[in-house]
């Protein structure tokens, strides 16, 4: 804990306060001694010691998993593949902020897990380094970061880019995105995928059609609020994810506007109840389930073997075609989606 308070420039009471929660510090200081804390590699030795018998045969999990429902499908691949091969999962929530990413991390640390599944609120540096210098693994789930460590995600770019050119197809050239959180890879690539949908259709990107609703549902209705307030404004929406996407419909619904009629809209992430709204919502479905197994699959391997070279896994997600599109319930569906095969309803 010295070192810790040596780099942060700060005292060893003020380190133990940051670290338990015992007293109210200002957020600069505890900026830096979370930087310290990685840059160091610190664990605390009592706390470690009590515990560190229980942490053999455990994983890991920091992610946003309390706030995100689609996180939930995830955790639960995760803990069904992790408890066949004998371990149990520790949760740490980050709420998607790198500070309390790095506070989550930590303490999964300090509680001797095997290795730590992390969905970076960020780059995930400073994590890597911490659980590095603790001889911890950690593999990377549902957002791709430039680290040379185990990686598992969907592909982002193209299946939005396809959402783009259903919307196309049906005869929109004003299709607008309400885009996710700032910082998040997903946000970017969902992003550069919407404008390669534009750009192989012809369209024009108007800067003013990418609205950023900072992956919530308020920061979803206020992007569709601005959209609305357009002159021109768009006539259909491709949604960054399903927070953003319950919030966008809200948003309509408040204006007075339905669904597809008024406003066709496509979301990336499925629900378990999305084939239930009215209308049934077009969707890329990610495969939650198999990226929580394939990252539990990825943690036992470089359990077992750690000299293993980095992978990183790619998945496909699914084209679920509805009726929030505009092609209605008598339509028939699309075979085929730039690729992505789209299930019979």
């Amino acid at each position: 804990m010295t070192d810790v308070a040596l780099r942060a420039g700060v005292s060893v009471s003020t380190v133990s306060h940051v670290l338990n929660k015992t007293r109210p510090v200002a957020t600069s200081t505890v900026r830096r001694v979370l930087d310290a804390v990685a840059e160091t590699g610190y664990v605390p030795d009592p706390v470690a010691r009590a515990l560190e018998n229980t942490g053999y045969g455990t994983i890991g999990l920091a992610m946003s998993a309390l706030s995100n429902p689609y996180f939930s499908n995830v955790v639960h691949g995760i803990d069904r593949h992790a408890s066949a091969a004998g371990y149990s999962l520790v949760l740490a929530d980050t709420h998607d902020e790198r500070d309390q990413e790095i506070k989550a991390v930590g303490e999964l640390l300090r509680r001797r897990v095997s290795a730590v599944l992390l969905a970076p609120a960020g780059d995930g540096a400073q994590s890597l380094s911490y659980a590095s210098k603790v001889d911890v693994p950690v593999i990377v789930i549902d957002r791709f970061i430039p680290a040379a460590v185990d990686q598992v995600a969907v592909d982002n770019i193209e299946p939005t880019a396809a959402l783009v050119d259903h919307l196309a197809s049906l005869g929109h050239t004003r299709i607008a995105m309400i885009t996710g959180r700032a910082g998040l890879s997903t946000t970017d690539e969902r992003r550069d995928g919407y404008l390669l949908g534009l750009r192989r259709n012809g369209i024009d990107a108007d800067p003013r059609y990418a609205s950023e609703g900072d992956s919530t549902e308020l920061g979803a209705k206020a992007a569709v609020g601005r959209l609305l307030s357009l002159p021109d404004r768009p006539t259909a929406l491709v949604v960054g994810n399903n927070r953003m996407t319950i919030g966008a419909l809200r948003a309509l619904r408040d204006a007075g506007l339905a669904v597809p009629e008024d406003m066709a809209l496509v979301c990336f992430d499925d629900f378990e109840w999305a084939d239930l709204f009215h209308p049934r919502l077009t969707a890329m479905a990610q495969p939650a389930l198999s990226i929580g197994e394939q990252a539990v699959s990825m943690a036992l391997s470089r359990i077992t073997t750690p000299s293993l070279p980095p992978r990183r896994l790619t998945i496909n997600p699914a084209f679920m075609h509805r009726e929030s599109c505009g092609c209605g319930r008598s339509a028939a569906p699309p075979t085929m989606v730039a690729g992505f095969p789209a299930p019979e309803r």
